[in-house]
């Protein structure tokens, strides 16, 4: 079995579900009135199934936070197992050193790989899209939902009528003419993932650690991955399609969007994010605290209102006028 045959087989329920996913949001869509062979609609399908996945991840990434906790909560013990071990090279000393730290992690209940899970999980749809696209655009029917006749119009769809689903830079720039119109789109769809990604990583390394996590060796390796993933991007992307980039784009801006909420509401205890949330909450407790003060004051220095008299006629007054 070569290797493309191994993959197909292994990407085959993926690529069920995707197509189920794809068919599904087009069916929905067409269902609404929308033109069920244009670029549009396709690419709405696609945001729907990014949509549905990032939807369907939620319960990793939060399992994902609890694992950057407990990170955070053995990084001390992990530099003093580095610092015992600093400068022994010896294959004896290597060892004892993978041993102790496998251990440490053992006991926390977590490892530095939980935080690549939902990436890791992402890479099988996303390589199953890639799959699904190019196979529509030869004209081949899918494994699943995706039929003969659905299959030719996702690969001869185009955005806006002018930029085919299934072209990248790549082969925009192969034809004669040049598709100029899709590498402009395509560019700045890449711009659009790099600087998004950068965003992403960008506010977890500047607003979401500790000083603890800051004097660690992963805090020097997320550094790096915060320049070397945007490069991944600008660089993959050159030979991307349209369409699959509209997933990756879409998915981009749930994390950015996502980390932003979790970062503002979730932050690392003792991180520059943390201390803002702090404040704020503080800020609102003054806030409500002032406003019950001013409240209580109100009712407390309300006047009592004065028992209103009633009338009194002349006769009754000469009668109590004579009782007296």
């Amino acid at each position: 079995m070569d290797i493309f045959a191994f993959f197909n087989t292994l990407l085959w329920p993926i690529k069920q579900a995707i197509e189920a996913i794809l068919v599904g949001f087009h069916t929905l869509l067409t269902a609404l009135g929308m033109d069920p062979a244009a670029g549009l609609t396709w690419v709405l399908s696609i945001v729907g199934l990014v949509l549905v996945v990032r939807a369907a991840l939620i319960p990793i990434f939060v399992r994902q936070i609890k694992s950057q906790r407990k990170m955070l909560e053995v990084a001390p013990q992990l530099k003093k197992i580095q610092d015992k071990y600093r400068g022994k090279r010896d294959q004896f000393s290597r060892e004892a050193m993978q041993r102790e730290t496998m251990d440490l992690y053992k006991k926390a209940g977590t490892n530095p790989f939980a935080s690549c899970l939902p990436l890791l999980i992402q890479m099988p749809i996303f390589f199953g899209l890639f799959t699904v696209l190019n196979e529509a655009n030869q004209g081949r029917a899918g494994v699943g939902l995706l039929n003969q006749e659905l299959a030719t119009q996702f690969g001869k769809a185009s955005l806006f009528g002018v930029a085919p689903l299934h072209d990248s830079i790549q082969s925009a720039a192969a034809q004669d003419p040049v598709e100029v119109v899709v590498i402009i789109i395509a560019v700045v769809m890449v711009i659009l993932m790099t600087a998004s990604q950068f965003i992403t990583q960008l506010q977890i390394m500047s607003k979401n650690q500790s000083p603890e996590m800051k004097a660690s060796p992963m805090y020097r390796q997320q550094r790096i991955l915060l320049y070397l993933l945007p490069l991944v991007f600008a660089f993959s992307g050159f030979a991307f399609p349209i369409g699959v980039m509209f997933y990756w784009l879409t998915s981009n801006f749930w994390t950015m969007v996502q980390q932003f909420i979790v970062i503002r509401n979730m932050p690392t205890p003792g991180s520059e994010a943390a201390l803002a949330r702090e404040a704020r909450l503080a800020k609102k407790r003054r806030k409500s605290m002032t406003e019950d003060a001013e409240m209580l004051e109100e009712i407390v220095e309300e006047p009592k209102k004065a028992q209103r008299q009633q009338p009194v006629g002349k006769n009754r007054a000469k009668k109590q006028g004579g009782r007296r």
